[in-house]
């Protein structure tokens, strides 16, 4: 009998730990999903959807102000979409830049603020770490950077609508 009530208990605890574990978990992706949703980035050249996979953030380029490459263009593509011609890795530099993701793995950790992504930047190639930050006013505070936040640049990002 005793057994039996050990049993039980152990279980109903198992339970227990489980749905309160479950339940913050929810909470958490409940305040970071604020990020969700479609951006401007600072100068208003492209706008990036950011979505949630599992527990991390992502962030992909849906619409660019400039989609073609201009008539005058050095690229030697007129009229052409726009690719990731200065990414390092020449495999890459035919991937188009609407469709791209340009924020990789961001976790919530409180506060309006996501920590341990990685922006990607079209405009050189490179790769660096990156904070971001819910501001009061509804824009977010990119900080993209190398090594420590203290050497990096931080743009301000607008949050819009879904392009048509």
């Amino acid at each position: 009998m005793v057994e039996m009530f050990k049993k039980i208990l152990k279980m109903n605890l198992l339970v227990l730990f489980s749905a309160l574990l479950f339940s913050s978990s929810t909470m958490a992706n409940t305040e970071g999903d604020k990020l969700i949703g479609f951006w401007f980035t600072e100068d208003d050249t492209a706008t990036v959807e950011v979505y949630r996979e599992g527990d991390a953030y992502f962030g992909r380029i849906v619409a660019l102000k400039n989609p073609l490459y201009a008539d005058n263009t050095t690229t030697g593509m007129p009229g052409q979409p726009k690719v990731d011609l200065n990414n390092p890795d020449l495999d890459k530099q035919s991937r188009p830049i609407v469709g791209l993701n340009l924020l990789r793995a961001f976790i919530y950790i409180g506060d309006n603020k996501w920590r341990k992504g990685k922006i990607y930047d079209p405009e050189n190639g490179k790769d660096y770490d990156c904070n971001i930050k819910l501001k009061d006013d509804g824009s977010l505070s990119v900080r993209g950077y190398i090594g420590f936040s203290l050497f990096g640049r931080t743009t301000i990002w607008r949050s819009t609508t879904k392009p048509s």
